[in-house]
């Protein structure tokens, strides 16, 4: 596949993966559903590295890393994400998942000591002023609609949980050389076993939509969300490096934002309009390259 087809492919499935977490809202709670989706992504990921003999056993200390980041990855992560989605439009969610590349560069400096830059704190406040704004319409209705800042703390805490799953996996990658595929795979297998515990400890029932939307949305998501986008990102990202591949991050909310009008009767209003942009601007501005001296 050609460059700017990965790049379409990547920015187009992820794009799609917001508004079909939508069609996993219902009948099954959060974490039965997240339990459902990472078993089926795992199983494909673990017969993909089999398939290329790529390593998967590693000593348990290592397994310990591997499951942090599968905890925050794959199992926290997504449960408050498909919680917030409850609340809130998808597109809207979507923006909140933008702040994770600005997260991720404060997580960096807390982590690993990595320095900011000017250009940083600008794209920090450009995001979160963006969101703010994005958002800014629906603090008049909170009153009325209490479950609106209940969707926005859970999509935050999502990210939070993603940068932190983030921090481990360098931390954890890098000291152990563990090839991506197979952490990601363990990783997703203890995202399941987490998130099954979870909805053990709430108590949730454990059922199963037969609805065609649901299953639809399960396998689009297990299959093309997860998987085959995360193998098209790490084919550009190989082949172009982070510059391009990153900016898969800032098509993304966009795509989300124009499924959520189209789909979910997303209202748009100026100040709505000009949060979206600072938020994007943010983004963009995050994850740009320095040019070189």
């Amino acid at each position: 596949m050609s460059t700017p087809l990965l790049f379409i492919a990547v920015s187009l499935i992820w794009g799609l993966t917001w508004l079909a977490i939508t069609g996993q809202l219902g009948t099954v709670a959060p974490a039965v559903s997240v339990t459902y989706r990472f078993a089926i992504a795992a199983v494909i990921l673990l017969a993909w590295c089999w398939q290329r003999r790529l390593p998967l056993r590693f000593p348990w200390r290592v397994h310990i890393g591997i499951a942090g980041q599968g905890a925050c990855l794959f199992s926290l992560n997504y449960v408050n994400i498909y919680v917030a989605e409850q609340y809130i439009p998808s597109g809207l969610t979507a923006i909140i998942f933008s702040l994770l590349a600005i997260l991720n560069v404060f997580g960096a400096r807390l982590w690993f000591g990595v320095p900011l830059t000017r250009r940083t704190v600008v794209a920090a406040l450009l995001g979160i002023c963006g969101v703010t704004l994005m958002f800014f319409p629906e603090f008049g209705e909170m009153s009325k609609h209490p479950e609106i800042l209940k969707g926005i703390i859970f999509g935050v805490l999502g990210r939070l949980f993603a940068s932190g799953g983030n921090m481990v996996a360098i931390y954890n990658n890098q000291r152990a050389k563990i090839p991506v595929w197979s952490g990601a795979a363990w990783g997703m297998v203890y995202g399941t076993v987490i998130s099954a515990f979870i909805g053990l400890v709430l108590g949730v029932k454990w059922t199963f939509d037969m609805h065609p939307m649901y299953i639809a949305s399960m396998l689009y998501l297990s299959v093309l969300g997860t998987v085959a986008a995360f193998l098209c990102y790490l084919t550009l990202l190989k082949r172009e490096g982070a510059g391009l591949a990153s900016y898969t991050n800032v098509i993304t909310p966009v795509v989300a934002l124009l499924l959520s009008t189209l789909f979910e009767h997303y209202q748009w209003t100026s100040i709505a309009a000009l949060g979206a942009a600072l938020a994007l601007i943010g983004n963009f501005l995050t994850m740009r390259q320095p040019r070189k001296t």
